[in-house]
């Protein structure tokens, strides 16, 4: 573990590392030995506000607006090859700031370069401009960036999420105030330094990780045009709130509560342990989880007895050591949010078929067994909330008719999967389900040119995708004369 990665001292404000305004500083706790490995100075409200006058001033004065998008791109692309550079230092940040397992954390780092060669590629050939003549009206239609964007992650992807807002908001031409989450601040500063290397222009990027006050004050400073959010539904209402009370444009990405829906012809060999396996990555903390299961009843005690032996099987332990599958929780609090849910399952009348106890062999860190609980009813509290954590519940339905309602019975709409042993079925089922992202026999891989967002209380807005430049856009119009119109092309890039 190096020191050079786990403790800092300074913010990146205006293409310099600055020192912070006041002398508080916060310990980054491992999640796994419950010991202090990190430490960053705490952001004050005249941190932030350095930072938006930095990304105000870079947008309104600098040149990164006013390059072309092919120079945009150059960026852009040196900038993904200097996060290939530095993957093993996210990796190892990761494992510690976040407790992910070692063996899964290049793999959750896997979509941050190209989501910056993916956008630089985009805009070479994106239509910023547009002529439009209708008889004797005209008009030229303009593509602008937004402005600045306060971009807000949360802990249990956090540069990776970050990479989701930033790639789209460079690309535009838009600059940037990220702020990390308190508890895993340090891989952020790793983006920061990769994209000064890359001859981001000072002030474009910032990163100033803080807790919820300072958070607050980034998104009702008005000098910020755009918030885009990653989070819980509770915390994205109250964004959507102080937006609305300054029409200021935002995008959520919110919770999850995503349905599987497995099919009565589906193989069931392959379907259960993926579905399993997928919904303990990260612990279970992943807001696109698939952890309602949903499979026909007179197959339910197969499919319990399947969860149970793979659940069981699953290795829990450091996640520093390459044979870990499932490592900790990333706090105390996390924890015991958790575990009160696996209590509640049960005074609601579901069992815990697997799991549902601390690791004996674990004393220290925030750890929960690989938990699957059976006679789950969708009505429960346990079918209904987000517990974030690494307990699915198997559901029975009669028909497939119950079991397209029972996905769709949820304030959430974020992700879900069908499986079965006919594509065509499954499409036909994937259609009639009301959430964002799906897949058919298998699970959801984001990917940058496919938009990834949800219905419903799982946020506003689309990342990734062609849809992730446009929320980083807005488009004016400015009437003029047709002679003007006819022979011009948009602006060469």
């Amino acid at each position: 573990m190096s020191d050079r990665l786990m403790y800092r001292n300074e913010f990146y404000i205006g293409g310099e590392w600055v020192k912070p305004a006041g002398a508080e500083r916060l310990g980054v706790v491992s999640p796994s030995t419950e010991e202090i490995v990190g430490e960053v100075p705490v952001a004050t409200a005249e941190d932030m506000a350095r930072a938006v006058a930095a990304a105000r001033a870079a947008f309104d004065e600098g040149p990164w607006p006013r390059m072309t998008p092919g120079e945009r791109a150059d960026v852009l692309e040196r900038a993904a090859e200097k996060l290939r550079e530095r993957l093993p230092d996210l990796v190892e940040v990761a494992v510690d700031e976040m407790g992910i397992a070692v063996g899964h954390a290049a793999m959750h780092h896997f979509m941050v370069a190209p989501v910056f060669e993916y956008y630089a590629q985009l805009i070479r050939t994106f239509a910023f401009e547009r002529w439009v003549v209708a008889g004797e009206s005209a008009a030229l239609v303009i593509s602008e960036p937004v402005g600045v964007v306060a971009a807000i992650v949360p802990w249990n992807a956090p540069v990776n999420l970050a990479a989701w807002k930033v790639g789209p908001a460079l690309a535009a031409g838009c600059a940037v105030v990220l702020k990390p989450p308190p508890e895993a601040p340090l891989s952020n500063f790793i983006l920061a330094e990769a994209l000064h290397d890359a001859g981001v222009p000072a002030g474009v990027i910032n990163v100033v990780p803080g807790g919820r006050e300072v958070g607050e004050y980034l998104v009702t400073h008005p000098g910020t045009d755009k918030v885009a959010f990653t989070g819980s539904t509770e915390a994205g209402k109250r964004i959507m709130s102080l937006c609305g009370e300054q029409v200021k444009r935002v995008s959520l990405e919110l919770g999850g509560k995503s349905a599987a829906v497995v099919l009565d012809d589906a193989d069931l060999t392959e379907a259960v342990p993926t579905l399993v396996g997928g919904a303990m990555y990260n612990s279970g903390q992943v807001c696109a989880a698939q952890t309602r299961i949903l499979v026909p009843r007179w197959k339910y005690a197969e499919v319990l007895a399947l969860a149970e032996a793979v659940a069981s099987g699953l290795p829990v332990g450091d996640p520093h050591d390459p044979a870990t599958a499932v490592g900790p929780l990333v706090a105390e609090r996390q924890r015991a949010r958790v575990e009160g849910y696996i209590e509640l399952a049960g005074k609601e009348g579901a069992q815990v078929v697997s799991g549902g106890r601390r690791p004996r062999h674990l004393p220290r860190g925030w750890y929960v067994e690989p938990t699957v609980l059976g006679n789950v009813d969708n009505t429960m509290r346990v079918a209904q909330e987000e517990i974030f954590g690494p307990v699915v519940c198997a559901i029975p339905y009669d028909s497939e008719e119950e079991a397209v309602r029972i996905a769709n019975d949820s304030r959430y709409g974020l992700s879900g999967s069908v499986w079965t042993g006919d594509p065509a079925r499954g499409l036909a089922v994937a259609r009639r389900v009301r959430t964002g992202v799906l897949t058919i026999n298998q699970h959801h891989a984001p990917m940058p040119m496919v938009p990834f967002g949800g219905f419903k209380e799982s946020g506003l807005g689309r990342e990734l995708g062609p849809e992730g430049l446009a929320g980083c856009l807005e488009s004016r119009t400015i009437g003029i004369p047709p002679t003007l119109a006819r022979g011009n092309s948009p602006r060469s890039v």
